[in-house]
């Protein structure tokens, strides 16, 4: 009996000394958990713990530099009081070529390794639950984000924790093949296109070099696609690197870190600029160029400028653009043949759409840069920019429509603005019209663009000023003819019916933008934002109550204040607060074919093509205003529908609305930088014909009869 007991007692303080593993949480495409290298955790101690990641096959998740596209594993604790954890040791990469592009990350089974210090007043005897939540980025030939919350039980022990059996080797040998510093001397030096980067050290004599791989830990200081040739030197070696757009900064880096990884090791490196020593090889030679996306590798600076210009032209006549033609008809309405404040206020439009052109240029070049996927129209891709530009929208027209006033000029759209004479309002008129025509992409653009964002920042900048005067050319060049603005009418009362008339556009404005947050992020954003809308009236007309009280002399504060703070509450809850949900997207998205469609891959086109079948894919996006046009007019026909059938051709619709790393390279290769873009794959293989941005039924039925090749 006694020997049954003692047993039993054995089994009860093993049971204390254990830790109590959490089930594995399935995410969809992995299974993630926290492990721990000890039964427990001592007073004190510092022990390591892993997330652990169990990735589907043919799916992988990003190392803490993802390359070119993805995102890193992000693991967020909720500790008590007293507790501390690190952050992850990374496990050395690998390369994951995704079309012309290459990230890093895993594959199948990885643990990302931490140390966990508990706090020295813990008692022994209890069992902790920690939290945390871990995000993940899974992709395949497209990215799912997951996540998972995760908790991982540590019995507190009165002395140090013994190791785990299971988990304890596993995470030992994956700190031990982990990069670690060898004492390695490493500088860089930057000649034309190429950055040399040299190491030298003992770790490395006598090493077998021939797979040397350098994974810097910033995005931006090398074209991660490009090679990297060796060469070989009694201490170490140099590879000679493509330099990353790090290096086209006004302050380029003066330091390189990352890991070198060797066939059978990694080591931890840090370069400084400097020269290159012999002892580290000698030059060899420079990465392949990267090819300019299709269509652009012909134009120069200044065929890419006339091109933006002309794009810039049309793109007037484009559909996002109709909102705006309300407060242009507007302003010049309002000139009645004053030519003076006509061409300041032209100017200060052009001004404004010029300026505010070089901004989203800029943006779109640091997003870039850095590492991030974007192209012409990103603003629209963020829900809160959409239901900020819907509640804007919904202002000027309410203004318009004579519930409040701005000023005494209809070119007075923002807040005080008319007190300067018009031109600030003008400014800012431009700047709105830019930020609406911003989704649309006109003829000429798309190489123009594509070309640009390829070239270094001055260059690129220079073709998005001219593609900024093209815009603003057509108002301003009417504000500088005379013969034109004499023959508009003269100012009288006919301009108030006029701007209330005007306001009905830019209603319709609002409503397209709710619809494209809808798609966004499904149909719980609808009463978000109508609420907010509601709110934003009730803002004005307290507002417009305010001003009439004040213009007879009567006491206005109390009005115009809850209106102010009203208007705020308004912005905030219908753009800035709501965390808008992106599963709706996806499923609002999934019933709105008008034709018979399937979802874009490059995995299912390739399937297409294997099969001999014509393919037609649509680039679009719910906020892109042409797409949809060309979506009604052109794509949703009868026609098209039946000679997708006699063709046996299938429709491919890759949608844009949501960020779509995949959609973005697919863009970059086709030497757009922005959607509509419209491809015919044709029967019997090859390069796919490029339609034009804007379509007819007659030009798609043809180029779908062609790729089918002859009857």
């Amino acid at each position: 009996m006694r020997i049954l007991l003692g047993a039993l007692a054995a089994l009860f303080l093993s049971g204390l000394t254990t830790g109590a593993a959490a089930e594995p949480v399935n995410t969809g495409h992995l299974k993630a958990e926290l492990v721990s290298a000890t039964k427990g955790i001592a007073p004190g101690q510092t022990i390591h713990v892993a997330l652990r990641q169990q990735i589907q096959t043919e799916w992988h998740t990003y190392w803490r530099n993802a390359g070119d596209s993805g995102e890193a594993t992000k693991l967020k604790w909720d500790l008590p009081q007293g507790w501390s954890a690190s952050d992850f040791t990374w496990p050395t990469p690998h390369r994951l070529p995704v079309g012309p592009l290459v990230n890093y990350g895993y594959q199948g089974e990885v643990l990302l390794p931490l140390s966990l210090t508990a706090p020295a007043d813990l008692k022994p005897g209890q069992t902790v639950t920690l939290k945390a939540a871990a995000q993940f980025l899974v992709c395949a030939d497209v990215c799912v984000p997951e996540d998972a919350n995760l908790t991982l039980s540590l019995p507190v022990t009165d002395g140090p924790a013994p190791a785990d059996p299971k988990w304890g080797p596993t995470i030992d040998k994956t700190l031990a093949d982990a990069p670690q510093p060898a004492g390695l001397n490493a500088t860089f030096e930057k000649d034309g296109a190429v950055v040399k980067l040299a190491i030298t050290g003992a770790a490395l004599k006598g090493a077998d070099l021939a797979g040397a791989y350098f994974y810097p830990y910033s995005g931006t200081v090398i074209d991660h696609a490009q090679p990297q040739p060796i060469d070989r030197g009694p201490d170490g070696l140099t590879l000679s690197l493509a330099a990353g757009y790090g290096f086209q900064a006004p302050e380029p880096p003066t330091e390189m870190a990352g890991v070198l990884a060797l066939a059978d090791k990694a080591y931890e490196v840090t370069a400084t600029a400097g020269p290159i020593p012999p002892d580290a090889g000698g030059l060899g030679p420079p990465p392949a160029k990267a090819a300019l996306p299709a269509g652009a590798s012909s134009l120069s600076l200044l065929s890419a400028a006339a091109f933006a210009f002309v794009g810039g032209l049309i793109l007037n006549l484009m559909p996002c653009v109709f909102p705006v033609l309300a407060m242009k008809a507007a302003s010049l309405a309002g000139h009645g043949g004053a030519h003076g404040d006509a061409r300041r206020q032209g100017l200060a439009f052009g001004a404004g759409a010029i300026l505010t052109f070089l901004g989203l240029a800029g943006v779109l070049i640091a997003v870039r840069a850095a590492g991030g996927e974007a192209g012409w129209g990103f603003q629209l891709q963020d829900p809160p920019v959409v239901a900020a530009l819907a509640l804007l929208m919904l202002a000027i027209a309410l203004n318009l429509s004579g519930l409040f006033e701005i000023g005494t000029s209809l070119q007075g759209l923002g807040s005080g603005f008319a007190a300067h004479g018009g031109i600030l309002g003008a400014f800012f008129t431009g700047a709105l019209a830019v930020v609406v025509a911003a989704p649309c992409t006109a003829p000429f653009m798309g190489a123009a663009l594509g070309w640009a964002l390829t070239q270094p920042p001055a260059a690129s900048l220079a073709v998005f000023a001219a593609l900024g005067v093209g815009f603003s050319a057509p108002f301003v060049a009417v504000a500088f003819v005379p013969a034109l603005i004499n023959a508009l009418p003269r100012p009288g009362a006919w301009m108030e019916t006029f701007k209330k008339a005007l306001a009905f556009p830019m209603y319709g404005a609002v409503a397209w933008l709710v619809w494209v947050l809808t798609v966004q992020t499904g149909s719980d954003a609808v009463p978000r934002i109508l609420g907010a809308g509601i709110v934003l009236a009730l803002a004005g007309w307290l507002l417009g109550a305010a001003q009439r009280r004040a213009a007879v002399g009567r006491h206005a504060a109390p009005l115009a204040i809850t209106g102010a703070v009203l208007a705020a509450v308004a912005v905030a809850g219908g753009a800035v607060w709501p965390d808008y949900a992106q599963a709706g997207a996806r499923e609002a998205r999934s019933g709105e074919a008008h034709l018979n469609y399937e979802p874009y891959s490059p995995q299912r086109l390739a399937e297409l093509q294997a099969q001999g079948r014509p393919v037609l894919v649509n680039y679009t996006a719910a906020w892109c205003v042409s797409c949809q046009v060309n979506d009604r007019v052109a794509l949703s026909t009868k026609a098209v529908s039946k000679a997708l059938e006699r063709n046996n051709a299938v429709y491919l619709k890759a949608d844009w609305t949501n960020r779509d790393p995949q959609i973005a390279e697919d863009l970059a290769r086709f030497g757009r930088v922005g959607v509509p873009l419209y491809l015919v794959y044709g029967a019997k293989g090859g390069d796919p014909a490029i339609l034009p941005a804007i379509l007819t039924e007659g030009l798609v039925v043809k180029a779908l009869d062609a790729a089918a090749g002859p009857a």
